[in-house]
C-alpha cells in the first residue's frame, strides 16, 4: 500500500476546539464557505431531509474541492432530490415488535433510544426517523427493556437510533444500566458515530467515562460500534477517544458502508482499514450502501463494490482484514464471498429466519445490479 496521504484540518483559527466550543448547525445558511447559489439549490433539499453537523467536524472539509468525501458525508446536495430507494430499505418495520425495539436475529434486540445524530450523514439508512412525526424511537424504554426479559433467548443488546451518546450522560448511564441487569444479557453495545463528528464527547466527560468504566471493568461486556467512513476522519482526538475508551475496558469496533465519492477507492478504503486497527477500532462490516430514498447518488455495482473490498483487504495485514462485506438486507446480513463469469456466490452471516443460517446463494450474474432484489437467484 503507498504512504498514506491522510491529512487533519482543523477548524479555522488553527486548533481543534475542546468540547465546550464545538458549534452544531441545523441550518446550511451557518456553513460560511457556501455561496448564496449553492444555499438556494439546497433548500428544497434540507426540506425533505434534515441537516445537522458540528463545527469541528466541518473542521475537516478541503472546501477548495468540491468533490472532497468529507464533504459528501455531510453536506446536502441537489442529488438527494433523485427519485430513489424507500425510506425502510431493509423492512425494518417488519422487525418492530414495539415503539424503539426492533427484534430481528434471536440472540439479539435493538434499541432505538433517541432519534438523535451528531450529525446527519446524507446516505443515512434511517433518515427516516429524523422526518416530521416519526416516532420509531423512543428514550423510554421500559416496555422494551420488558420485551427483553421475557425473552432469554436475546443475549446481546444494540443501543442506537439516532445515536446514543447524544443522550444526557446520566440517562445514558440508566440505560445500560437496567439492560446489564437483566441476568441473559451477555454484551451492550453501543452505535455512534460521535466519536467521529465530536471525540470531545469522550474526552471531556469524566462522568461518561465513569459509567463505562464501571460496566466495563466488572465482567460485563460494553462494545464501541464506531463509524468512521473515511481515514480523515480519525483525527488526533477521535483516536484518544478510542484510546481512552479502551482505557475503561470498553471494546471498539468500526464499521460503515461502502459509498461512491466517499471510500470507493481502493487506496482510501485500505487507508481506512490500517488506521481503524492502528487506532485499536479494527473494522467489523464494510456494508453495501442500502438502496434509501435519497441514496441513489451514493450507490454502487455489487460486483465493482466486493471488488473494491477485496483489493483493499489484499494491501493490508491480516489483523485488518478481518471486515466482512455484507448486505443488510431485509431477510438477513448477506455476505458476498466470491464470483466467477456466470455467478456471484453470497451466503446468510446473520438470518432473519432459521431455515436461512448459513445458506449459499447463487445468483445470475449482473455487474449492474446493487441489492439481492435485483439479481436473479441460480
Amino acid at each position: 500500500m503507498r504512504r498514506s496521504t491522510i491529512h487533519h484540518r482543523q477548524d479555522r483559527g488553527g486548533r481543534i476546539p475542546r468540547h465546550g466550543s464545538i458549534r452544531y448547525l441545523t441550518d446550511v445558511r451557518g456553513i460560511e464557505q457556501l455561496s448564496s447559489d449553492e444555499l438556494d439549490s439546497l433548500r428544497p433539499v434540507t426540506d425533505r431531509y434534515a441537516f445537522r453537523a458540528s463545527s469541528s467536524y466541518l473542521g475537516l472539509i478541503d472546501w477548495s474541492d468540491s468533490e472532497d468525501p468529507i464533504r459528501r458525508l455531510i453536506v446536502p446536495s441537489p442529488d438527494e432530490l433523485c427519485e430513489f430507494g424507500t425510506l425502510d430499505a431493509s423492512d425494518e418495520s417488519a422487525n418492530t415488535k414495539l415503539q424503539g425495539l426492533q427484534h430481528k436475529y434471536s440472540d439479539t434486540a435493538v434499541l432505538l433510544v433517541t432519534d438523535q445524530c451528531a450529525g446527519f450523514c446524507r446516505y443515512c439508512f434511517r433518515k427516516r426517523l429524523f422526518l416530521p412525526g416519526s416516532r420509531e424511537a423512543s428514550r423510554r424504554v421500559d416496555e422494551g427493556l420488558d420485551y427483553i426479559r421475557a425473552h432469554p433467548e436475546i443475549t446481546d443488546v444494540l443501543l442506537t437510533g439516532g445515536d446514543p451518546l447524544t443522550l444526557p450522560t446520566s440517562r445514558l448511564g440508566e440505560i445500560i444500566e437496567a439492560v446489564r441487569e437483566i441476568p441473559h444479557i451477555h454484551t451492550v453495545r453501543i452505535g455512534t458515530k460521535v466519536v467521529a463528528f465530536n471525540p470531545y464527547r469522550i474526552l471531556d466527560d469524566h462522568d461518561l467515562q465513569a459509567i463505562l468504566r464501571s460496566h466495563a471493568s466488572d465482567g460485563g461486556r460494553i462494545y464501541v460500534m464506531c463509524h468512521f467512513d473515511h481515514a480523515r476522519e480519525l483525527t488526533p482526538a477521535a483516536v484518544k477517544g478510542i484510546r481512552v475508551l479502551r482505557s475503561l475496558g470498553v471494546m471498539c469496533a468500526n464499521q460503515c458502508p461502502l459509498t461512491r465519492g466517499i471510500n470507493d477507492d481502493v487506496v482510501t478504503l485500505a487507508e481506512l482499514f490500517q488506521a481503524c486497527t492502528d487506532a485499536g477500532c479494527p473494522q467489523y462490516y464494510i456494508f453495501q450502501c442500502r438502496p434509501t430514498a435519497g441514496n441513489g447518488s451514493f450507490k454502487i455495482p455489487l460486483l465493482r463494490a466486493f471488488r473494491l473490498v477485496s483489493e483493499a483487504r489484499s494491501r493490508v495485514s491480516g489483523l485488518s482484514r478481518q471486515a466482512r462485506f455484507c448486505m443488510s438486507h431485509a431477510t438477513g446480513k448477506i455476505e458476498v464471498v466470491g464470483y466467477d463469469d456466470e455467478h456471484v456466490y453470497a451466503r446468510y452471516h446473520r438470518a432473519k429466519y432459521p431455515s436461512d443460517e448459513g445458506k449459499m446463494i447463487v445468483l445470475a450474474r449482473d455487474d449492474e445490479a446493487y441489492w439481492l432484489d435485483q439479481f436473479a437467484r441460480v
